[in-house]
């Protein structure tokens, strides 16, 4: 017997209903980034317990490569039992492990927690994504991806802001994370009563417009023996390897943003997240424009090419700055506003192109697929968590590092030419119902 919680639909819902399931969807993808965000009370809680950065670093990569191992897990899970039936324990239990931090006391309890944290986390979050494929037609779906990316990137603000304004009354970190846990489960308790799941015979359906489901019905299982055929598919590739190396750039930027422009431009760490802040509002409010563009021209290989070349233009610029080691604050926010607007006209069209090769090779497995970009992604964080402190403590300093990642973000560009989908505008038509790379058709739309 299934829990209350896990409602089943067997009618595909359009309108408001639609609309309404994948808002939970997204909030539910904030909550789970929101959970655990713990970096701007980083410096208390490493003079609390005594630890230092290089220590807290690697405790991070472990509980990284925790998370992506749980990601991929999660996909084939989400795929096979639904969704909702596994996040919303995911982000109950989050939200205990967050409270579970207040009682630690030396770095390897904070270790033990951070890895269940993560290992939670992961799973979550490819549930999250699988979500916001079910439930946005193509027609769509650019746009409701950039909606889902505020979830990693909103966790940030969040965090942050409610830091700003409790951290001065309260004091301590702590208290951070009682809040933290407890604004996760309020927003648990609405997204409990307001989110379901497609049953699996409508997740394995290729949806290009709400009209085309109107009258789709049907209830089933799907078979998930097929997902080493997915694997093996030089599309599927492609798209991991070709995002993985691109936003190698944008994770470092995450990391070490204020830290790399303190270091290399003396700013103070005020005016450093100052422009690291003016960078991800820009982002933010891009992703939904970029997305509506690519949902309107249906075509979403011209604006990822375009926002990969404006960000290797930005990153020249930026790494130009960086060599000279000198830049007013007005420069590093015009080169960063540029790289927010690049991140966003590559990632939302990339996230809606990925959903839709994965559909047209297997419907059914889109979980699956996001586990795999999840576990690559992370794996790819520890890469930068580890690698790029010592490039930048060698004689190249963050300028070198910042050089690699912009080589990687130019090897994004002929992956791209990998990818399905077309270079033009196409009709919208629907595909058909099952995978026809999968029966080896063609990815090209």
């Amino acid at each position: 017997m299934r829990p209350f919680y896990a409602r089943e639909l067997t009618q595909y819902p359009t309108g408001a209903r639609r609309m309404r399931y994948l808002l939970m969807a997204v909030m539910a993808s904030l909550i789970v980034n929101f959970e655990g965000q713990i970096s701007p009370v980083v410096p208390l809680l490493l003079d609390d317990l005594g630890m230092s950065l290089k220590t807290y670093g690697v405790i991070v990569a472990v509980a990284v490569v925790v998370g992506g191992i749980s990601a991929a897990i999660g996909g084939g899970l989400a795929d096979r039992h639904g969704r909702v039936l596994l996040l919303m324990p995911a982000l109950v239990l989050a939200a205990l492990c967050t409270y579970a931090t207040v009682l630690v006391q030396t770095p390897t309890q904070f270790l033990v927690v951070r890895c269940l944290l993560l290992f939670v986390e992961g799973a979550a979050v490819t549930t999250t994504a699988g979500l916001v494929r079910d439930f946005s037609p193509r027609l769509g779906r650019a746009t409701a991806f950039g909606f889902w990316t505020w979830g990693p990137i909103g966790a940030n603000f969040l965090a942050a802001g409610i830091a700003g304004v409790t951290l001065p009354i309260f004091g301590t970190w702590q208290s951070q994370v009682v809040i933290m846990g407890t604004v996760a489960l309020v927003f648990c308790i609405v997204i409990t009563f307001f989110i379901a799941d497609l049953s699996p015979h409508l997740r394995a359906r290729v949806i290009t417009s709400e009209s085309d489901m109107v009258a789709a019905d049907g209830d089933g299982a799907v078979d998930l023996r097929a997902a080493r055929g997915l694997m093996a598919h030089r599309v599927f590739w492609a798209h991991l390897a070709g995002i993985t190396l691109w936003l190698v750039w944008y994770w470092t930027m995450q990391i070490f943003g204020p830290t790399l422009l303190v270091q290399t431009f003396g700013l103070t760490a005020s005016r450093a997240a100052s422009v690291m802040a003016v960078t991800w509002a820009i982002t933010l409010l891009t992703l939904i424009v970029a997305g509506r563009l690519s949902d309107r021209l249906q075509a979403r290989k011209p604006i990822i090419l375009v926002g990969a070349i404006g960000g290797i233009v930005g990153m020249v610029l930026f790494v130009t700055l960086a060599d000279s080691g000198r830049a007013s604050v007005a420069q590093l926010i015009g080169v960063n506003a540029l790289l927010g607007v690049a991140i966003a006209a590559t990632y939302a069209p990339w996230m809606a192109l990925f959903s839709e090769d994965v559909e047209d090779l297997r419907p059914d497995l889109q979980a699956t697929a996001w586990g795999a970009f999840g576990l690559s992604v992370r794996l790819m964080i520890v890469v930068v968590l580890v690698g790029s402190p010592v490039v930048a403590a060698g004689g190249a300093g963050w300028s070198g590092w910042l050089l690699i990642a912009t080589l990687c973000n130019v090897l994004f560009l002929p992956a791209l030419y990998l990818f399905g989908g077309g270079w033009r505008r196409v009709s919208p038509t629907a595909p058909e119902p099952a995978g026809r790379a999968a029966r080896g058709g063609g990815t090209g739309r």
